[in-house]
């Protein structure tokens, strides 16, 4: 039980680290008629990272948008870490230039080290609110990023050091974070480009994960 322990809460602080942001829009730049947005992006939470996202605009009487997001850290062995994401961005709110919107995201991350494998599902939550115009915008965001169940695959390396140790899957959920910050863009016809950056706080509100803050830098061109 001690060793589970152990890995369990190393694990949950590096799966935490590396939560997913939403897909940065311009409203007042996006009309009923956009219906495909590609974007490529590169930032930072956990570790440097780059990342892509597909979004689609469905017809109904609000826009929605949704979307499916793909990012992974800058590094010798690529695939060994990366998130994933799929989910949903609605715009509830309009009045003259400020708009509020959320977002709700499925996650699904894996964290790989000489000790263990991580493969952890978990959930999004956030709401941005902010001014835009056609060419530019400016909001705040805030959000909140639960990893609700998290599988250990043990290496050997490990279970020869910890023989009593077990693979499977761990409940109840590893944990939480809030995360809050600002984000900015200038706008083209056909092409954005935005900035966001924001702190991060565990879910009790004492303490901070192993990288306190996040960063990215992203293009979204519409088709």
């Amino acid at each position: 039980m001690k060793y589970k322990k152990i890995i369990l809460a190393i694990g949950a602080g590096i799966i935490l680290s590396s939560f997913a942001q939403a897909q940065t829009l311009n409203w007042a730049n996006f009309t009923k008629d956009d219906r495909h947005i590609i974007n490529l992006n590169f930032g930072y939470d956990y570790a440097a990272s780059f990342g892509a996202a597909y979004g689609y605009q469905l017809k109904a009487p609000v826009p929605i948008v949704l979307d499916a997001q793909f990012s992974m850290p800058a590094g010798e062995n690529l695939f060994d870490d990366f998130k994933s994401k799929a989910g949903a961005q609605v715009r509830i709110f309009e009045w003259k230039s400020f708009c509020f919107s959320a977002e709700a995201q499925g996650i699904f991350r894996r964290y790989e080290n000489p000790y263990a494998r991580l493969l952890n599902f978990g959930s999004e939550f956030s709401g941005t609110i902010g001014y835009y115009r056609p060419s530019w915008f400016v909001a705040g965001q805030a959000g909140f990023d639960k990893a609700i169940v998290t599988h250990f695959k043990n290496s050997e390396l490990y279970e020869d050091n910890y023989p009593r140790v077990q693979n499977g899957w761990y409940q109840p959920a590893t944990g939480g974070n809030f995360f809050y910050g600002l984000q900015g863009g200038y706008s083209l016809r056909q092409i954005s480009f935005y900035l966001k950056a924001g702190q991060v706080i565990e879910q009790d509100f004492k303490s901070s994960p192993m990288i306190p803050f996040y960063a990215q830098l992203g293009v979204n061109w519409k088709l």
